[in-house]
């Protein structure tokens, strides 16, 4: 996919959206403008993050590896990235200008990018001035919960617009094309807050029903009810929310939507406009959103959670819709590919540019996918509440804790079911046609005995391929073109 002129290269990146919550994806009509814009690309129907954390997820993005390669298991280690060549050393010495503008949640830092607008967080950012400092402080009230009032600072407070401020003065400093742009929204992660137009835009009453409510919990994994049980106790009653929640949720991603327009409409002011740009639309991870009664994230690794919204559009793009299953460590041999760059050693994710020419895709290389969970050691019980990184006491709590992450889990699924095994030797089975809300468990039935079977074999398969291959040594490894292995 190497051309005489390298396209320039714009990641959009929000932080915990949820498949189904555009139109494109059959969802409420919440960002129309980057529906458009991506409608000339391909949309990648069943596309997985690495890991539902947030700087594990990201460092797979960065890194085209999975949490158990790159040894980056849980948000407070991300120093200790493990690779060859990351995707910004890549693009670096393939002649990109790089720069960053909003959350990064990542090793990488101001000195890896020729512009840093950042870091903005979940309550707040670099230009803490005058009422952009009201806001923030505002923000870092309301302790990541759900705002029942509109927001009252105006939109250019919030994060994604002072992001895109800093994206666009960005490309107005640079001189060198072609430039990589990494533009990452803390939206709609919570807090869950808008302000007006955007809290009355999509009304509580009308918000999609959730697939199912805290009645669920005692099917599900243990993690689901001790989660519950622990923002229960902080904040009584606060699934009441849920709708509110909803309705906030989806108006965040309309202000999204409104902020990457005024991103598009100055990039097409340049010289050359939009056309030998490629755009990448991801997200690293799911949320809740109600379901099982639930906010946020932290326990287990269900679709809602784990599946992402992947669209990638630009020159020579076939316009289409796939289903083959992919995953966000897919991006960075994707891109090597594109940019007629070499794939780096030890990364793990497949080159999607195949697909994206609008080639047919091997089955063997594209009929499952894998994902992890866990940082490590002995999972905890249900009923043990060890010390945590915060107080029991009081409202405020962070659903990604000892407690929840705690172990090892791998999933693997293909087209309908999903086996999920961990280090207490729990298994699930899960069809995810006829259960997509996986609150029955299929292990147990004599009748699918087959399907776990295979499963488990796929699982096995993958993790013969996630072992590392680094470091490096005097024996040359085999590859395949794509970095695809078993096509």
């Amino acid at each position: 996919m190497a051309s005489s002129t390298p396209p320039n290269i714009v990641v959009l990146m929000t932080d915990q959206q949820r498949v189904g919550c555009t139109a494109a994806e059959g969802g409420p009509d919440t960002m129309p403008r980057l529906d458009a814009q991506l409608a000339g690309g391909v949309r990648f129907d069943r596309a997985y993050t690495s890991c539902p954390a947030c700087v594990p997820a990201r460092t797979s993005l960065l890194t085209g590896r999975f949490p158990s390669a790159h040894r980056v298991r849980q948000n407070s280690t991300a120093q200790h990235a493990y690779y060859s060549t990351d995707l910004l050393e890549m693009l670096r010495a393939a002649g990109y200008s790089l720069h960053f503008s909003g959350k990064p949640h990542m090793y990488a830092g101001p000195e890896d990018f020729d512009t840093f607008h950042g870091p903005f967080l979940h309550d707040g950012g670099p230009d803490e001035s005058g009422e952009h400092a009201g806001f923030d402080a505002w923000l870092r009230e309301l302790d990541h919960a759900v705002a029942t009032e509109p927001s009252p600072f105006p939109t250019r407070s919030q994060l994604p617009a002072r992001i895109i401020d800093g994206a666009i003065a960005a490309i107005d400093s640079s001189r060198q094309d072609p430039y990589f742009l990494w533009v990452s929204f803390p939206e709609p992660h919570n807090p869950y807050q808008v302000p007006e137009p955007y809290f009355s835009l999509f009304d509580e009453e009308d918000v999609p029903e959730r697939m199912v409510g805290p009645e669920a919990l005692d099917r599900m994994g243990w993690r689901f009810r001790w989660l519950h049980r622990l923002i229960e106790d902080k904040r009584p009653g606060f699934d009441q929310q849920w709708r509110r929640y909803r309705a906030n949720y989806l108006g965040m991603l309309r202000l999204i939507d409104d902020q990457i327009g005024r991103l598009l409409d100055h990039l097409d002011t340049r010289p050359g406009g939009l056309e030998n740009t490629v755009f990448v639309f991801l997200t690293d991870h799911g949320d809740f959103v109600g379901d099982y009664g639930l906010q946020r994230k932290g326990a287990g690794v269900p679709e809602a959670l784990m599946r992402i919204p992947l669209s990638i559009a630009g020159p020579s793009v076939q316009p289409q819709q796939r289903g083959e299953l992919v995953s966000i460590v897919d991006l960075l041999p994707t891109l090597a590919e594109w940019i007629g760059a070499q794939i780096p050693a030890g990364v793990q994710g497949r080159s999607l540019a195949p697909l994206l020419r609008g080639e047919d895709a091997p089955p063997s290389e594209f009929a499952t996918i894998y994902g992890e969970h866990g940082y490590g050691g002995v999972s905890y019980d249900e009923d043990e509440r060890p010390p945590l990184h915060f107080s029991y006491e009081g409202a405020t709590f962070d659903e990604l804790n000892s407690v929840t992450q705690s172990g090892e889990m791998r999933m693997v699924a293909d087209e309908r079911y999903k086996l999920v095994v961990d280090d207490a030797g729990e298994v699930q089975l899960y069809d995810l046609h006829g259960d997509p809300a996986e609150t029955r468990d299929l292990s147990g039935d004599p009748d699918y005995r087959h399907v776990q079977e295979r499963l488990y074999h796929q699982l096995v398969q993958w993790l013969l391929r996630v072992a590392d291959d680094l470091p490096e040594g005097n024996y040359q490894p085999k590859t395949r073109p794509h970095n695809w292995r078993w096509a």
